[in-house]
């Protein structure tokens, strides 16, 4: 039997870590993993056309999968491609493990062609950042950078000069059993104790839940029943917990909507549950504020708290339900509620008046649309600015569907690579790319990628022929548009040219057919919808406050409207209010 090389090493590690595939651009650098990749039958290279995409794509399988993703960039400029998606996928906390690879070994230090120092570049997108400089540091250092990825949630970055892959592995190298999965963290019982006494304490609890909700929707509603409190949510958490949930009042941030606000500065007692939400200025200063969360760094960062809990939600709420006293009033979260079904009643006429006849279409209606027609488990994946706001408040959440985005990094042109991940994991489940035209056009070049792995992506492209987001900011700021208009060709006849199914829809009556068929197309489609660039109101008073990043006022003010099949969940939880 030949000797192995590093690079045959390296993959073979990969595999045994349950990676099926590995994205990228080949280079020269990268020719013997490439290779190796090609003599082994258990994963693939998926041949994107940048290497951002790569990065994009693995954080995306990464999410569906929980498992980990790789990706891989040649030396030099190949591998900087790929930190955009890396900084996404460690802020997403994907575990994603990145081959960076590198010029000749004898030739680091040296101003050689294409010269990087990728294992200093990726320090801070990454919890690992190592340079293989001897093939005696296989395989222990891959081990090392995978149990990172995988037991810390986020990226590692191997960097592999090209030579070293070449050489023959290390004989008798040893390999210890990976890490593969995380272990379920228990609070403390003094912290345990101590959020008890808080909660029998307060008369009016409301719980903000985040992403770190995922797979605890269970343990959080029996704990919401118990304490008799409105649940609200960030935006990474409205797929995991709005659903199925009779207290829901709504999300609060940016993009917020109904009663979460008021339910989160009304109460005695805030309890944040498994959220790094960033806006500060939406949490309240003057309640107790309790925090669970797995990621002890992340306890404390946005808001002064009476108390950090650290361990995951799930564990936490089982420990901690069983304790506390049932509360037998509900007139806060009954009030909570009603709040919720109100301001929901208030902002929905704002879009529902002739939106089948406007022109240019409403993009709000083009997500209604979406939603209704949607699979049941589709996976949306949302692009950043405008399409976030419409993936919000209109794609219904039901515990089976996945929206992801680039909600932490804030990333343009994620939402296409992203569908390139998510499709790959699953080619019979339905993955939607919901796409503005700024970000599509931004990486449009791997929508070839669709066409040549026939991968089944349905692309529908809210085309207001502008960067509707930043042109927001602007007039938010005070400020005249300018630089955000984009011209853009017919994106369907580009679709068509590609190869795929393409078609473009400019009257809201063609719409709901436009998707039933590309829906029903077994290969790539895109939808190239014409969208009105003026869907948001902007107040006719700028004011002091709306200047800076969307505070509170601006987003109440311009982001008010709209909320699709979100009031129909709020009037049904309503009619569940005890009458007296």
């Amino acid at each position: 039997m030949a000797k192995q090389n590093v690079a045959e090493q390296f993959v073979d590690i990969l595999v045994k870590a349950g990676v099926k595939r590995l994205y990228g651009v080949v280079g020269d650098s990268l020719n013997p993993v490439v290779d190796a990749v090609r003599r082994n039958a258990a994963i693939d290279w998926v041949h994107v056309r940048h290497e951002e995409t790569a990065a994009f794509a693995a954080s995306a399988e990464a999410q569906i999968t929980g498992k980990l993703a790789a990706c891989a960039g040649s030396c030099g400029p190949g591998n900087l491609h790929l930190i955009n998606g890396l900084y996404d996928a460690h802020r997403s906390m994907a575990p994603v493990l990145a081959l960076a690879s590198h010029i000749p070994s004898s030739e680091i230090g040296l101003g050689f062609f294409q010269e990087t120092h990728p294992d200093r570049l990726f320090q801070e997108c990454s919890h690992y950042s190592e340079l293989i400089s001897s093939p005696k540091q296989m395989p222990r250092l891959l081990q090392t950078a995978i149990q990172n990825a995988v037991g810390r949630s986020g990226v590692s970055v191997v960097s592999l000069p090209g030579d070293i892959a070449d050489e023959p592995a290390p004989e008798k190298a040893a390999e210890t059993a990976l890490v593969t999965s995380r272990p379920s963290v228990r609070p403390g019982d003094a912290e345990i104790d101590r959020l008890v006494e808080m909660i029998d304490k307060a008369d009016k609890i409301t719980l903000f839940c985040g992403s770190g909700t995922a797979g605890a929707h269970a343990e959080v509603m029996e704990f919401a029943e118990k304490v008799k409190s409105p649940v609200g949510h960030a935006l990474r958490g409205k797929e995991w917990i709005q659903y199925d949930n009779p207290f829901d009042v709504g999300m609060s941030g940016l993009l917020g909507y109904g009663a979460a606000y008021e339910a989160t500065h009304e109460c005695d007692l805030l309890i944040l549950l498994g959220t790094d939400f960033p806006y500060n200025a939406f949490l309240p200063d003057d309640v107790q504020i309790a925090q669970v969360d797995v990621r002890p760094e992340h306890l404390g960062r946005r808001s002064k708290l009476d108390l950090a809990v650290w361990g995951d939600v799930k564990e936490t709420l089982r420990c901690l339900t069983p304790r506390v006293k049932e509360k037998k009033n509900r007139r806060f979260l009954d009030k909570m509620l009603k709040k919720h079904a109100d301001a929901l009643e208030g902002v929905v006429k704002a879009y529902t008046r002739k939106v089948e006849k406007h022109v240019p279409i409403h993009p709000e209606y083009v997500a209604s649309v979406l939603d209704e027609l949607a699979d049941d488990d589709a996976v949306f994946t949302v692009d950043t600015g405008m399409c976030n706001v419409w993936a919000a408040r209109y794609i219904t959440p039901n515990g089976r569907r996945r929206v992801i985005g680039s909600f932490s990094h804030g990333s343009m042109a994620n939402a296409l690579p992203m569908a390139i991940g998510a499709q790959f994991t699953d080619r019979k489940r339905q993955v939607v790319s919901m796409s503005g035209d700024g970000g599509f056009s931004m990486l449009m070049g791997d929508f070839l990628t669709l066409v040549q792995y026939d991968l089944p992506v349905k692309v529908v492209l809210f085309n207001n022929s502008s960067l509707g987001m930043v042109e927001l900011e602007m007039l938010v700021a005070g400020l005249p548009s300018y630089g955000t208009t984009n011209k853009n060709p017919d994106f369907a006849a580009v679709a068509r040219a590609c190869g795929a199914h393409g078609v473009r829809v400019e009257n809201p009556k063609d719409l709901p057919g436009a998707l039933k068929s590309a829906f029903k197309h077994k290969g790539p489609a895109l939808v190239d919808i014409v969208t009105d660039p003026n869907a948001l109101s902007i107040p006719p008073k700028i004011s002091a406050e709306m200047v800076t990043g969307f505070a509170l006022s601006a987003s109440k003010i311009v982001l008010d409207g709209g909320v699709g099949r979100m009031l129909q969940m709020a009037r049904s939880n309503l009619r569940n209010v005890p009458r007296p």
